[in-house]
């Protein structure tokens, strides 16, 4: 990505609201949407996830096609006049994810277009790669912005609430239970941004960058059988090739949103990559952690991120300056981007 993006509308459907507004105001007022499920977690308890409350009992694809749908809705709600000139990257778990309830990415998105009918959408893209998808999803829509879009939407929608998700994350000792403190909350959600190249907006994309992580955390598995020693080199990458894009450092930054889950890999990522790209002293940056409201939401993280910090900004109680947002995934890949107030 190089130049600019400017977001100018959001959607959401999370456990703490049904909306943009609400979920916005829940996160900054630090409250969480972590309930009993009906899944059975370790010791034949309950487990606790953070279910979107939804109108109806919809399971499956079809329930994140409706989540998406009302996400999307509401950004055309917003800007009316986005309608039937948008183009959609829909961001979607990676294949192959244990418990991915998106089979089809074509025929999802078929789902989501039959229920929102009477809003058309342009051409419709699909990048399946879990928490990061955002990012590369950000590229993308500056080339289609670039070749001619008007406006583009990024829609994030992922649920780690299914059985298999459950049975699989229980086997792997990665979700957080009463045995286990090192691990992270199921959550589902959908979100969405609207970007544009024509139009000025609330929030302004500066740089993008993309890196993999060789010791990433499943790493110990792989074919070679390789246990490397996390160094925070992807993030680091991810980092600098945000900074040099927008033109900043890593001391002008004065706020950080990321897809910390609660899993002790993340927050040692991050931690690294700090100490590995700030050279000037500033004063403390604070981090703002969507996982302790929303738990693992998957590839609605980084729309869901922008949304935040987009309000963050428009409405003030965000410190001023580029924000910095990053994602990584389990199989190495890391994003990040940084935004400002336009």
């Amino acid at each position: 990505m190089s130049g600019r993006i400017e977001i100018l509308a959001s959607g959401m459907v999370t456990a703490v609201g049904l909306d943009a507004a609400s979920s916005c105001a829940a996160m900054r007022a630090r409250l969480d949407g972590f309930q009993e499920t009906r899944f059975l977690g370790a010791g034949g308890k309950w487990q606790v996830g953070a279910p979107v409350p939804m109108p109806r009992n919809w399971i499956g694809a079809k329930r994140l096609a409706h989540m998406a749908a009302a996400a999307i809705c509401e950004i055309f709600e917003k800007v009316p006049a986005a309608e039937g000139r948008t183009d959609l990257i829909l961001c979607l778990a990676e294949e192959g994810r244990p418990g991915r309830l998106v089979a089809d990415g074509g025929d999802f998105a078929r789902q989501i277009g039959e229920i929102i009918s009477h809003m058309p959408l342009g051409a419709i893209r699909i990048v399946a790669h879990g928490r990061p998808s955002g990012c590369v999803a950000l590229q993308q829509a500056r080339h289609m912005l670039t070749e001619g879009s008007e406006y583009v939407m990024i829609v994030g929608v992922d649920s780690y609430l299914s059985r298999l998700s459950i049975t699989h994350y229980l086997a792997e000792e990665r979700l957080l239970t009463a045995a286990n403190h090192n691990g992270f909350i199921p959550g589902e959600a959908a979100a969405a941004v609207l970007c544009s190249a024509r139009h000025p907006g609330h929030l302004v994309v500066t740089g993008n960058g993309l890196a993999r992580e060789e010791a990433y955390i499943y790493n110990r598995q792989g074919e070679d059988g390789l246990d490397l020693p996390l160094r925070g080199d992807g993030m680091t990458r991810a980092y600098k090739a945000a900074f040099d894009e927008a033109g900043v450092a890593h001391s002008d930054i004065t706020l950080k949103i990321g897809d910390q889950s609660g899993e002790s890999f993340g927050f040692k990522q991050t931690a690294l990559a700090m100490l590995r790209t700030q050279r000037i002293a500033s004063t403390v940056q604070p981090i703002w952690a969507i996982g302790a409201s929303l738990g693992n939401v998957g590839a609605a993280a980084m729309p869901l991120m922008l949304g935040w910090a987009m309000a963050a900004t428009h409405k003030g109680y965000g410190p001023t300056g580029p924000i910095l947002i990053e994602a990584s995934g389990d199989d190495g890949a890391c994003g990040a981007l940084v935004a400002r107030a336009p």
